[in-house]
């Protein structure tokens, strides 16, 4: 009943709509306290708004799993800072080392705080695709890290992954079973979820969003995110998601805000596309039902655009 009771005050949380939401743990550079979601499985989330000063580019999922015979963090955090201070929380919880760190995708809050965590001797996992579009555009990513969160970059320097994989990655450790999954193209290259098959929760990544608006790339192929998740992704029966932004919640909850937010655009626009409209017009679409998000004053028209633009010739 306790473990019932923790994850409906999870699901209860609140969602705020705002660029300017406080942050939630002023003594550390971490914008909220690790929650354990389920026993053994901890998460800081994250803030809702883009990457700031105020947030140290805490706005994704830092998660780690106690194992029993080691941590292993998913995540390794926008830069160094954030994983210090991650780092610290695990010390907090318990005296196991870290003993690996699995990146989500080649995104910075994702693998720039790799530095630290490299430092410490810790081995880190990603896909290789993930892998790839980091070092292709680290010095961008890192630059940019650096304009927002000034002093917090101090320290980090652009470190890639130690391990790759194509498919999967599975781990034993503890008495506990970890899946490291590509399930297939979804939000970015190299998305991957960490799926506990025992307990039945995932950790999705960027293949799962919720409280948040989901940010579609140039390169994001929304037709073959939405397969991915119908083939693959609910297909693993979690129980538990532990979304790569927003709060833990259910499978339902996400589908709401990802799949199903990815299915009525493509809807919207392609109805755009049959009467004959144009991209400037394209921004307009309706996306109203969606406008609680957060980031959608941010996200929704350049959503908008590049679907049109991915659709035109479909």
């Amino acid at each position: 009943m306790i473990r019932k009771a923790l994850f409906c005050a999870l699901l209860a949380a609140p969602a705020f709509a705002s660029e300017d939401i406080p942050d939630k743990y002023p003594q550390s550079v971490l914008y909220s306290k690790p929650v354990e979601v389920i026993p053994n499985v901890f998460s800081a989330i994250g803030a809702t708004a883009p990457p700031t000063y105020e947030n140290a580019g805490h706005n994704n999922n830092l998660s780690f799993l106690v194992t029993g015979d080691g941590v292993i963090v998913v995540n390794g955090g926008a830069n160094a800072k954030l994983a210090e201070a991650l780092h610290a929380e695990i010390r907090a919880v318990t005296d196991q080392p870290v003993r690996l760190v699995i990146n989500e995708n080649g995104q910075g809050h994702a693998m720039l705080g790799n530095s630290y965590w490299a430092a410490q001797g810790v081995d880190i996992v990603a896909h290789v695709e993930a892998k790839t579009v980091f070092e292709d555009n680290s010095f961008q990513i890192l630059e940019g890290m650096k304009r927002y969160a000034l002093e917090n970059a101090e320290g980090t320097e652009a470190v890639g992954p130690t391990i790759t994989f194509e498919d999967r990655y599975d781990i034993e450790m503890g008495g506990m079973k970890i899946e490291v999954l590509y399930l297939g193209p979804a939000h970015s290259e190299g998305d991957v979820s960490v799926w506990l098959p025992d307990e039945r929760l995932v950790i999705a990544g960027d293949i799962a969003f919720h409280e948040r608006m989901p940010p579609i790339f140039a390169e994001t192929c929304t037709s073959c995110w939405i397969e991915t998740w119908d083939t693959a992704f609910e297909p693993l029966g979690a129980l538990y998601v532990i979304p790569g932004h927003g709060h833990p919640t259910n499978m339902a909850q996400v589908r709401r805000y990802t799949r199903d937010y990815l299915v009525y655009l493509r809807e919207q626009i392609a109805e755009h596309i049959d009467s004959g409209g144009t991209l400037d017009d394209a921004y307009y679409v309706d996306q109203s039902p969606f406008a609680h998000l957060d980031t959608f004053e941010e996200l929704a028209t350049k959503n908008a655009g590049i679907v049109y633009t991915e659709m035109e010739f479909e």
